[in-house]
């Protein structure tokens, strides 16, 4: 064999080995897309039932109001954005605002009684103004909002 033939053999030989390697890595970004995309659908699936979870709890009595409206609040921001800032999901919101500032978890436990029972007044008097409108957009979510989104 001549050695430019030699020499083409060898090159034929690089680029094949080098289209073989190129095609694995593809393959592994595929493979590592397609299991992203099954992990988003399994995540987003997963939202949506706890939505559903809670928007039921919350008409249900289940689940103290402040405490649901929060929940579902961020829940629907991490699920759908625009679900979340519809009008029939703004009470949600509203409650977020209005209760941010409050401390929670080990926070709260380290509040003196009377700051306690401060923020539990604001609470009560949150959920006298809001709950039949969180109501409505609790049964909003699982009529409408959430039954055309899986």
């Amino acid at each position: 064999m001549a050695p430019d033939q030699l020499l083409i053999l060898l090159a034929v030989l690089i680029v094949a080995a080098l289209a073989l390697y190129a095609a694995q890595l593809w393959r592994r970004v595929w493979t590592r897309q397609r299991q992203q995309a099954e992990s988003n659908l399994a995540q987003r699936q997963r939202l949506h039932d706890d939505l559903r979870v809670l928007a039921s709890s919350l008409l249900d009595g289940q689940l103290p109001l402040i405490e649901g409206a929060i929940r579902i609040k961020v829940l629907l921001d991490n699920y759908d954005s625009q679900l979340s800032i519809s009008p029939q999901a703004q009470v949600f919101q509203q409650l977020y605002d209005a209760t941010a500032h409050v401390p929670t978890h080990a926070d709260w436990q380290a509040l003196s009684r009377p700051e306690r029972r401060q923020h539990e007044a604001r609470f009560a008097e949150l959920t006298e103004a809001h709950q039949q409108q969180a109501h409505e957009a609790a049964r909003w979510l699982l009529d409408e909002g959430l039954a055309a989104r899986p």
